[in-house]
């Protein structure tokens, strides 16, 4: 099966539009009591079909739980290099730790011995027609890495910190 026709599946499963609302104005980030809708930047929109190609790798469904893994995901592989994604999955990590810390780590594990997708630099339209075995293929590391737990938890520590940083800017203001 294509990557193009496992994302489609994705989509169809999880509600979602045909392009995954990559042309909508807005997207939503859905809590329990709550829902946030956030302006889709030009960025986000450019690869937002990366994220989504993630979750249909790792059959993580879009409850926070499946977000918590590939948020982890994300940080080991080293999103963060890529601004301003990779401070979205920063914020995602600090939030999903304090509900899913174990999918987080689990996440985490799996992408310190994976090459992010963004990496690998391939055209959407390519990566769009190859198989999700194939892609399974390019992204695995020759070489399987340990955790690094001073890492992990400094990344934990820096997630915590950007996750909070408005609310205590807030609570500064406040008292």
């Amino acid at each position: 099966m294509t990557i193009s026709e496992s994302l489609q599946e994705f989509y169809k499963k999880n509600n979602f539009k045909e392009d995954g609302g990559k042309n909508d104005a807005f997207f939503e980030l859905k809590f329990k009591l709550f829902t946030l809708k956030l302006p889709n930047s030009k960025f986000r929109k450019e690869v937002i079909h990366i994220h989504d190609i993630q979750h249909v790798l790792y059959n993580c469904n879009t409850s926070w739980k499946g977000e918590a893994f590939i948020a982890g995901w994300e940080i080991g592989t080293k999103i963060w290099k890529h601004l301003p994604i990779g401070m979205m999955s920063l914020w995602a990590m600090g939030f999903s730790l304090f509900m899913y810390p174990k999918e987080v780590l689990k996440g985490y594990l799996n992408g310190i011995n994976s090459r992010g997708i963004i990496d690998l630099k391939i055209k959407k339209l390519t990566l769009l027609k190859m198989s999700v075995s194939e892609l399974k293929k390019r992204i695995k590391r020759n070489k399987t890495k340990k955790v690094n737990w001073f890492s992990f938890l400094f990344w934990c520590a820096l997630s915590e910190i950007f996750f909070l940083f408005p609310l205590l800017v807030m609570a500064f203001f406040f008292f």
